[in-house]
């Protein structure tokens, strides 16, 4: 492990009862802040008998209703902005694949803010002034690149804004900017190894020093895969647009023990995904956000649908830890009445030599059951013995630690599509009703 400098920033030094009565102030801020300047907020704590002055604690915030996805998409475009549109600075958006997209808005002092949350992550991360940074997350309506874009100036770096695709050129830009960090999906920079070895470059050969992935679950099977293929550093970086963006919370290279969430700007909760009810730090859950800080568009108790648990600070003790998300309750499968997450099955194939990280999960429906597929591309050194050997025990591994059968396909390297950005594991073939 290198040896990283402990630099912290004002909002880092904050003891456990500083950064608690900083919170509780915000917090009450931000309840009066949506329920005088947003009418959705005003209806939904009337409709539950309550005013921002009844909250009096942190502990509070539970009595207040949950905001979710599906109610940003109900006040679309600009229902839920806090501030007169004029004073928005920006706009981000989802991709609306599934509907009506999310919309996200930033006024100055939130593109600030913002800035300096992803700063503090590339810092916690290994990243310091003055080296390069190389950042293949997309640039537009996907708040990944242009988050990590501005965090990485402000903290004083030279960005290489590549965004996603074009593998080949992004590959050379590496050979020849030489950057010291690369920002990315974990199952993007998975491809431009591939493209690397392709070319007949060593990966582990490269300028390359730290890699801050997100924007999708994976796993520490994951980690050891890119950071022995790379020889990097391989960290966790976690956000989402309706909150800010990327720099929610961050693994600090120094510890690579979850991540620790800017609390001071950021209010988690875990909670039963199925009753609603606030879990206790250490029991895992569906993890819920409210805003701090936020000007232009304040979420109070906003339900991400991912998977984690809180864990007590390391690297910053007054901060939580959330543990890696383990997958999210709307990737869910319910196979046979056996709930099965991706990363499940990433994490056992990883550890099945002869298969390489490059998967797709494909439900069908035979019959009146439905089944599960694993197709999976063998690594290219495997002979065809191997392959079948290991298609034989991935199927048995996921039948002894998940409890569900499935089908295995291993198929030729280089034969799945590849991510250019966000991969999507899961493809239903199953025929409507």
């Amino acid at each position: 492990m290198r040896a990283y400098a402990d630099v912290q920033d004002e909002g880092e030094r904050l003891s456990a009862d500083e950064l608690a009565a900083l919170q509780l102030k915000r917090l009450r801020a931000t309840l009066h802040r949506v329920y005088e300047h947003v009418p959705f907020y005003r209806r939904a704590f009337d409709k539950a008998g309550l005013h921002p002055d009844d909250c009096r604690s942190l502990a509070d915030l539970s009595l207040f209703p949950f905001t979710t996805k599906a109610d940003l998409r109900e006040e679309y475009p600009f229902g839920m902005f806090a501030v007169p549109r004029s004073e928005v600075r920006r706009v981000h958006a989802s991709s609306g694949t599934t509907g009506r997209p999310t919309v996200v808005g930033y006024t100055e002092g939130d593109l600030s803010t913002w800035a300096d949350v992803v700063a503090r992550s590339i810092r916690a991360a290994g990243g310091r002034p003055g080296q390069i940074v190389h950042i293949a997350y997309g640039y537009g309506l996907f708040t990944g690149g242009l988050g990590a874009h501005y965090g990485a100036e402000r903290l004083g770096c030279t960005v290489v804004p590549a965004s996603g695709g074009m593998t080949d050129r992004q590959v050379r830009l590496i050979q020849d900017f030489r950057p010291e960090v690369i920002m990315v999906t974990p199952s993007y920079m998975l491809t431009l190894l591939d493209e690397m070895e392709r070319q007949g470059i060593d990966p582990r050969s490269t300028s390359l020093r730290t890699g801050i992935f997100g924007a999708e679950p994976w796993t520490e099977e994951m980690r050891r895969e890119i950071e022995e293929r790379l020889g990097i550093d391989a960290v966790d970086i976690y956000g989402l647009s309706e909150v800010i963006g990327p720099g929610v919370a961050q693994e600090f290279a120094s510890h690579k023990d979850g991540l620790h969430i800017w609390e001071d700007h950021f209010y988690p909760e875990v909670i039963d995904p199925l009753t609603g009810a606030v879990l206790p730090d250490g029991e895992p859950g569906e993890l819920v956000f409210t805003s701090l800080t936020k000007e232009a568009m304040p979420l109070v108790r906003y339900r991400t649908r991912d998977l984690t648990r809180l864990l007590p600070g390391t690297a910053r003790p007054a901060f939580r830890r959330m543990e890696k998300v383990t997958g999210r309750t709307d990737d869910m499968i319910i196979l046979r009445g056996v709930n099965l997450y991706p990363t499940q099955i990433e994490e056992i194939l990883l550890r099945t030599d002869g298969l390489a990280p490059h998967f797709q999960l494909r439900l069908t429906r035979e019959g009146r059951m439905d089944a599960l597929t694993v197709r999976v591309e063998a690594r290219r050194e495997a002979d065809a013995g191997r392959r079948r050997e290991a298609a034989a025990e991935l199927a048995r591994a996921v039948k002894e630690s998940v409890g569900v059968s499935v089908g295995v396909e291993v198929v030729e390297p280089e034969t799945l599509e590849r991510s250019l950005g966000k991969i999507k594991r899961v493809r239903d073939l199953r025929e409507p009703g």
